[in-house]
């Protein structure tokens, strides 16, 4: 099998469904052999990684709760102990909680803060550790970040706003050995958490430029540019796969 990330070993953080699952697939699609990391769908983790196989590439699965900092560097030294090396990290696990100000309990912003902000700090920190020249870190944030259409997203707003800070702060300290650091922002994407059929579906689709809902391909696509030779002059960049809705 030949393709861009042929040889290439990725790691996407939670893997097993929605936007991460899609991204999984497509890396593999594209020659690399995958780890994907997963909480509690054990079982749709190991579809993901059969379907990795059946691309002809190597794939596992491996348990961590991203809440747990030393499951997410336990993740990434297993897959380089399991695959031998590590080329692309993609920070993908994430949590929204939602609701007003008011209502946000201690464990609330504990629980998203830890997920969504020192999970992939983490995880960057543990993979930067073990990546030569071309290695590729690539986050999935959120629109939210750049337009809060909506009451009730403060808390998680505030969790993916810091993986700005994250993603250009990283690209200048990497930049020397490499190694690029990009955030993908996407929109209204149709998941098990947010699908394009759901009672919030309508209010979304209708902020963005297009008029619908994305797919977790279309944000695969773009990490799939980023972590190929199309990506190679591409760091500290906020990209924003959202079908208008921040324009």
């Amino acid at each position: 099998m030949t393709g861009q990330l042929y040889g290439k070993v990725a790691l996407v953080t939670g893997g097993s469904r929605g936007i991460g699952e899609g991204v999984a697939l497509r890396l593999a699609e594209d020659g690399a052999d995958v780890a994907v990391t997963y909480r509690d769908s054990g079982d749709r983790a190991a579809e993901v990684v059969d379907r990795v196989k059946a691309l002809g590439r190597r794939g596992w699965a491996v348990r961590a709760d991203a809440a747990d900092p030393e499951a997410v560097r336990d993740a990434v030294r297993r897959t380089v102990g399991d695959a031998g090396r590590l080329d692309v990290l993609v920070n993908n696990a994430g949590i929204g909680v939602l609701g007003p100000l008011a209502e946000m309990t201690p464990q609330d912003i504990d629980r998203v803060l830890h997920v969504n902000v020192r999970a992939p700090f983490v995880a960057c920190q543990e993979a930067a550790a073990h990546m030569a020249e071309g290695g590729r870190i690539v986050t999935i944030g959120s629109c939210v970040a750049e337009r809060a259409a909506f009451p009730g997203s403060v808390l998680y707003g505030t969790s993916k706003a810091a993986l700005t800070g994250l993603t250009r702060s990283l690209a200048r300290e990497l930049g020397p050995r490499g190694v690029t650091v990009n955030l993908i922002t996407p929109g209204p994407i149709d998941t098990d958490l947010n699908p394009a059929d759901g009672p919030a579906a309508d209010p979304q689709r209708a902020l963005t430029a297009l008029g619908r809902y994305g797919l977790p391909w279309d944000v695969a696509a773009m990490v799939a540019h980023l972590a190929g030779e199309g990506g190679r002059y591409v760091t500290g960049a906020e990209i924003a796969v959202d079908g208008g809705f921040a324009a």
